[in-house]
């Protein structure tokens, strides 16, 4: 009789967390903002009230705002060579250097179109620029 229960609680000790990651994980990817259309996000609930108290930007939100009108005024290449600087400068924002990059590629894409902004493409956080413009052409 033990011998039986040991073994059925060693099968679910093993079976019951892969079952749970596995619908977890379902239902993570089933959910709205999850969606690969960054149009179609939803808001949350707490995103409708705003208070005056609200917490500040990230440096990397900073820096990534920063970055995009640059690339407006200027252009992508000197964008590039920014944030190339800010992160030499401040290692602690090396993390976030390939979600910024591929920030810039979409808008590049979206200013210059796919043709021209691939022009500007360079060795920046692991060609992320190029992924950038590439993924939104």
């Amino acid at each position: 009789m033990t011998h039986t229960a040991r073994r059925i609680g060693r099968t679910l000790a093993l079976v019951l967390p892969v079952v749970m990651v596995l619908s977890g994980t379902l239902a993570v990817t089933r959910v709205p903002w999850a969606a690969h259309n960054f149009e179609a996000q939803v808001l949350t609930a707490s995103a409708r009230t705003v208070s005056k108290h609200a917490t500040p930007h990230t440096p990397q939100d900073v820096l990534r705002d920063r970055l995009l009108v640059e690339l407006q005024e200027k252009d992508p290449g000197v964008a590039l060579t920014d944030l190339q600087r800010a992160v030499e400068g401040r290692p602690s924002l090396a993390r976030h250097c390939m979600s910024i990059a591929r920030a810039l590629g979409r808008a590049a894409v979206e200013q210059y179109g796919p043709t021209r902004a691939h022009r500007f493409s360079r060795p920046v956080c692991d060609t992320s620029f190029a992924s950038g413009v590439a993924q939104f052409s």
